[in-house]
């Protein structure tokens, strides 16, 4: 029997913003150490003049090891928000975040388009021919293969991009160089030999903010994240396309997960523009919901422009 839709009502935003008054920092969640892209994207969004910045306040992002971690801080009130990375415009979509997104209790609450532009670290004296080791996170690594397979070194996967940068300043690590930031090679203090080593220039990282809370609908072009599961039989997934297709809503990406409760069925998550008040999504999602196993709203929120 499918399942009514979880949404929210207008209370819950207006409850979001008589929470988010004016105070002295705001804690958000990021994956890795201090430096790393997630560290950067978290104080552009939410610090000085980014799009939810907050006046009188300071953004403090707060490191933590993995995504699952980032997620738990969130629910439990250790951080006022998080800020995860869904996809990569080289490297594709970060399965995990997607399903923690199922997982817990949380609403997307706005995204940012990150550029990615990696750079080469070591520690200051050491010359590119000095380098027999290269270490950083796997997507970075990967972002980086044609540079990286020029250089004819050993490749070694890390948990983190900032973690690698900070690793060979506090080991000193002779002959190891990272691949990371600029802004980690300024705060561990490392030389760069080499910038913008991505293989593909135009590389950009895609963040979604994480809260307790829906966002408060604020007039802007939106977007829409929903999950969703289908029956598992011929056109069930073709059917619920449609139901989009005719409210005039424009798709922006699917994406397939194994569902973990049976071998070879999917959950699908849905990203498409409009927000869950208007009037035709509104149908949409009141036509899905007669038409699959599940469907939630993980978050109506401003679309990047």
């Amino acid at each position: 029997m499918a399942q009514q839709i979880e949404m929210k009502d207008s209370r819950q935003e207006q409850k979001q913003e008589e929470t988010e008054t004016p105070g002295s920092q705001v804690k958000v969640a990021f994956q890795g150490e201090r430096g790393a892209f997630g560290y950067e994207a978290s104080r552009t969004y939410f610090g000085a003049g980014g799009k939810r910045h907050l006046p009188g306040t300071e953004v403090e992002p707060v490191p933590y090891r993995a995504f699952a971690d980032v997620f738990r801080a969130v629910a439990a009130g250790e951080v006022d928000f998080g800020l995860v990375p869904v996809e990569n415009s080289q490297a594709g979509s970060i399965n995990d975040v997607y399903d923690l997104l199922r997982q817990h209790d949380l609403f997307v609450i706005g995204e940012i388009s990150h550029p990615v532009n990696h750079c080469l670290l070591c520690l200051p004296g050491q010359r590119i021919e000095d380098i027999h080791r290269v270490i950083s996170h796997p997507q970075a690594l990967a972002q980086s293969d044609a540079f990286l397979r020029e250089l004819g070194v050993e490749i070694v996967a890390t948990y983190d991009t900032a973690g690698s940068a900070k690793m060979v300043r506090e080991e000193q690590l002779q002959g190891v160089a990272a691949v990371a930031g600029s802004g980690a090679a300024e705060l561990y203090e490392l030389d760069i030999l080499a910038s913008d080593i991505q293989t593909i220039k135009d590389n950009y990282t895609r963040f979604i903010a994480l809260g307790r809370e829906p966002a408060p609908r604020s007039g802007a072009p939106a977007k829409t994240m929903i999950v969703m599961a289908t029956a598992h039989q011929p056109g069930s997934l073709y059917h619920c396309l449609g139901m989009l297709a005719e409210q005039q809503i424009n798709l922006l990406k699917l994406e397939s997960r194994p569902s973990r409760q049976r071998p070879w069925e999917y959950v699908f998550y849905l990203d498409f523009e409009g927000h869950r008040e208007d009037v035709r999504v509104r149908r949409a999602l009141a036509d899905l919901a007669g038409h699959t196993l599940f469907c939630k709203v993980l978050g109506s929120f401003d679309k990047n422009m």
